[in-house]
């Protein structure tokens, strides 16, 4: 584990911590705002690949953590280096865009909205994840199961704006 936060031969825990906090920290406002959100998304007619309600919480941690290492690593190789500015600033975008998805979502029921709001986030996720892969290979690497997820997170929100639109 001790390799993977390791970066030019040290660990930078202040970056570190404050990397993962504002990742985990946006995914667990944007929720606590939507506190309806497990029974809003129990309540909607879901196709038949939608995975159960209980299964969000622990995916989204897990992939927030990651999001976080991932900033941090690229972080590490320096602010003065145009390359890393750009990337974190795709990165923080991003972030904005997955904490306004939940509340369009889940509090504002905007589903097809919704639907054009995980979009753009996602082409904001896949631009960050390559700008990451080409500063930090791990980097990279720990934002694909953001971008796989994401991606059927799309079709699931589509799948389920169709579903109840009527």
């Amino acid at each position: 584990m001790k390799g993977i936060l390791r970066v030019k031969r040290t660990i930078g825990w202040p970056a570190l911590i404050a990397a993962v906090a504002l990742s985990l920290g946006t995914g667990g406002l944007s929720f606590f705002l939507s506190s309806n959100a497990f029974d809003a998304y129990q309540a909607l007619q879901q196709p038949g690949f939608a995975p159960p309600g209980w299964i969000f919480a622990p995916v989204w941690t897990l992939l927030f953590i990651m999001m976080g290492i991932a900033s941090y690593r690229v972080f590490m190789y320096g602010l003065d280096r145009k390359t890393v500015r750009s990337a974190l600033g795709i990165f923080l975008l991003q972030l904005v865009f997955n904490f306004f998805w939940t509340l369009i979502f889940f509090r504002w029921e905007l589903r097809g909205w919704a639907v054009i709001e995980i979009l753009v986030l996602l082409a904001l996720i896949v631009i960050s994840t390559w700008q990451f892969f080409r500063i930090d290979r791990i980097a990279g690497i720990l934002m694909v199961p953001y971008v796989l997820w994401v991606s059927f997170a799309a079709v699931l929100n589509f799948s389920i704006w169709i579903l109840n639109m009527l």
